[in-house]
């Protein structure tokens, strides 16, 4: 059974407005909208009302590399968004810290502009300072200053096959819930592949917008594996979210994914889920209903 905590983030420190936040205030979007902004690899901005949130903070400049294993993995892409345009932000979504392509020493420093950190257990003792852990299927609620309550469940996630889940470490997945979505609830996947927790989830929840970490990515350390969805395994798992709208993200600026957009796309318009698939420009605001 899950549980549920409540934050109140009217209370929890006023931001200064940069321009892109006086641009979100000035276009303010009904709660049956989000407004995502891709900044880059799984950095997603999601805006729902005057609720501010972070996905994975990946800030760092191409060149940036760490070690996986004896590999290094580098990233190839610069954010889309400066951190001074970014801003303040009412809480971050990081999946695991464990990683440099999900939480890279920029958006370490970052943490602190968000007035709280959503993670792991694990990642929130490692991290300290405003991390907060959450386990899988407890529920945090966040509310805003314009009657906005989301409620942010932690999903399971398996960061590669079930043999190599301990190596890998535990990570998040999220499930965004709040009154005026119409077609569903928003989902976030973590860095995960295809497993049974996916499955089960997809039988009892209805989702609108599933952000997914595509590229299929792979280290030296263990093979073959994917550690991430390919497009294959995207195209499946879309099928059993009905209607909802996938957006990849996480599937290129790294070294170590191994498909692009051109595999996912090819792949969701060979099963006929096309339609159902869309790619967010970098850097650019796109509003969403969900």
């Amino acid at each position: 059974m899950s549980t549920e905590q409540t934050f109140d983030m009217r209370f929890l420190g006023k931001a200064t407005l940069t321009e892109m936040q006086r641009q979100s205030m000035d276009n303010q979007l009904s709660f049956d909208q989000l407004r995502l902004t891709h900044i880059g690899g799984p950095t997603v901005l999601i805006e729902i009302g005057q609720l501010r949130l972070l996905t994975d903070p990946t800030l760092e400049p191409a060149g940036y590399q760490y070690r996986a294993g004896e590999q290094i993995v580098g990233k190839t892409t610069s954010p889309a968004v400066s951190t001074s345009d970014l801003g303040q932000v009412d809480a971050i979504l990081l999946s695991h810290h464990q990683h440099g392509d999900n939480l890279d020493p920029a958006g370490r420093a970052y943490l602190s502009q968000g007035k709280q950190t959503l993670t792991t257990p694990a990642s929130a003792q490692h991290l300290g300072g405003n991390a907060h852990g959450v386990a899988t299927w407890e529920t945090v609620a966040l509310k805003t200053g314009d009657g906005l309550e989301v409620r942010v469940t932690a999903t399971p996630a398996s960061h590669g096959p079930a043999e190599i889940k301990e190596a890998t470490g535990h990570v998040n997945g999220w499930l965004l819930e709040w009154e005026g979505q119409r077609h569903g609830s928003l989902y976030i996947s973590g860095d995960t592949v295809l497993f049974e927790g996916l499955v089960e989830m997809a039988q009892h929840y209805q989702l609108g917008v599933a952000l997914l970490h595509f590229g299929a990515a792979r280290t030296q350390r263990f093979g073959a594996a994917n550690l991430t969805f390919s497009a294959a395994e995207g195209a499946q798992f879309a099928q059993m979210l009905g209607e909802a709208t996938v957006i990849p993200i996480h599937y290129e600026g790294w070294t170590h994914l191994t498909e692009g957009h051109a595999e996912i796309e090819q792949t969701f318009k060979a099963t006929g889920l096309e339609q159902r698939l869309r790619f967010l420009p970098l850097g650019q605001p796109v509003s969403i209903n969900i």
